[in-house]
């Protein structure tokens, strides 16, 4: 276990994340690209997302269940009704409770959960006239939500349920409520005519969102495509450029050099000179191949030295610019499994600027330290940045790694000095999640924040794959 204390400030460009443009995550120089997709390729329904969306449809039903029975004098089984409510109102406590409101369903759980939707709905639905009930539409809400948020399959699952309770319901229902003096039942085929649009409502609403949010990603990834090419093609001229001048500007010295040399090992009066003479030649034409090579594939010139790093050089780099800040002092350690070799890093910038970006926030809230922890075993590598600070407030926990969620306004800036927009943790969480990085936030024990990133060790190891 190594452990690191910042050194003696150098004067380093400070580190901006408010105006960092991400590109897309590459797992290293030589890498092949990971292959595209114009779709909607993973879950996007956030824990928050969904449980408030539940506790507006719990709260619709609890006040139409009492304006039908109080205010209307409908005859219902309202035990049962507010029973399969009352369920409902216990699962979805129990969601938001569990997990953090800023976290992503997997795809998986955001079926089972938008299905236990489905099925809370459809119970209600039967208690209270099945397809006779003009309530019934709201089986859409469910296949919307997921048409908006999720991939194709859970879609395609959900939808493919919720025609089957629709048309179920159509069959099998307890009576509509009704009050003295009128019809409550509907004949048969009103029901199944009923059932039948619903199930309409669910393709054609679902298909036109599907394509909407559809549209929306490929719109999104073809930003990003550009801003990344652009980039690219930036770079690439700035290099070509600086080749071609290069080459230009050494090619007289070197034909010199050459020509003197010649001279020299045909005048020479001892084998020696001759040899020396002749060296100078070969090495003057390797330059001129190497600078040639440089102008016409700029592109494929690379420093095997500076593109891989290891955690040591990357804890020391995240660090450093906070050394000279007054009244913290910032630690780093590196630790490993036994037995298990510590790796080498691709330096990508979008880890270095998102490190750095919390250990700043951590400077500026803690009481007098802030710890770096570099962990890694045979599977994983993560780093951890910790203080002894208040912690996060629970109101910024819930949405931290959001856009525009700040609690700097009352510390003015802290002691960076840098006065937060709410962009940073967002910005850093979206660069370090495009390195494969899993980002999590809590409050330590027994005080402080901890941030953590958790990248699979073959995603950021030199020749991890």
């Amino acid at each position: 276990m190594a452990s690191i204390q910042a050194p003696a400030p150098k004067a380093l460009k400070p580190v901006s994340l408010d105006k960092a443009h991400a590109a897309p995550p590459q797992a290293g120089p030589g890498h092949e690209p990971e292959p595209v997709s114009f779709g909607v390729r993973r879950s996007q329904l956030r824990v928050r997302t969904l449980v408030t969306l539940r506790w507006l449809v719990i709260a619709g039903e609890i006040l139409l269940l009492l304006v039908v029975g109080l205010g209307f004098g409908f005859k219902a089984p309202y035990p049962l009704c507010f029973a399969v409510i009352g369920a409902g109102a216990w699962i979805n406590l129990l969601t938001g409770v569990a997990s953090p409101g800023q976290r992503v369903f997997s795809d998986r759980e955001a079926t089972f959960q938008l299905a236990l939707d489905l099925l809370q709905i459809s119970a209600l639905i039967y208690l209270t006239g099945g397809t006779a009930n003009p309530f019934v539409l709201l089986l859409i809400a469910p296949v919307t939500l997921a048409a908006a948020t999720l991939p194709n399959w859970p879609v395609v699952l959900l939808g493919a349920l919720a025609c089957v309770l629709s048309v179920l319901l159509a069959f099998f229902q307890m009576a509509l409520p009704e009050v003295a003096g009128l019809e409550g039942v509907g004949p048969e085929s009103f029901r199944i005519a009923a059932a039948l649009a619903n199930v309409a409502g669910i393709t054609l609403i679902a298909g036109y969102v599907r394509q909407a949010a559809e549209e929306s990603a490929r719109m999104a990834l073809a930003l990003d495509m550009t801003q990344a090419v652009l980039a690219r093609e930036q770079r690439l001229s700035a290099l070509g450029a600086l080749a071609a001048a290069a080459a230009h500007e050494l090619g007289t010295p070197l034909a010199t050099i050459a020509i003197v040399s010649k001279e020299m090992a045909r005048e020479a009066q001892s084998p020696q000179v001759k040899e020396d003479a002749e060296l100078l030649m070969s090495q003057a034409e390797r330059c001129r191949e190497i600078l040639k090579r440089l102008s016409e594939t700029p592109d494929q010139a690379s420093d095997e030295v500076h593109e891989r790093m290891s955690l040591r050089q990357l804890v020391h780099e995240v660090i450093e610019p906070h050394a000279s800040v007054k009244g913290v002092r910032v630690e780093a350690i590196v630790s490993g499994a036994p037995g298990v070799k510590t790796p080498d890093i691709w330096r990508l910038p979008e880890i270095t600027h998102a490190m750095t970006s919390f250990v700043e926030n951590a400077v500026d809230f803690a009481t007098s330290e802030v710890l770096l922890s570099a962990r890694f075993d045979a599977d994983s590598v993560s780093i951890e940045v910790r203080d002894d600070g208040p912690g996060f407030a629970p109101d910024i926990l819930a949405k931290l790694g959001e856009p525009y969620v700040t609690s700097r306004a009352g510390i003015e800036g802290g002691r960076t000095g840098h006065i937060g927009m709410g962009l940073g943790f967002f910005i850093s969480k979206t660069l370090l999640e495009r390195t494969g990085a899993v980002v999590t936030f809590q409050n330590g024990r027994p005080r402080g924040a901890v941030v953590s990133a958790k990248w699979p060790r073959s995603r950021i190891e030199v020749g991890g794959g």
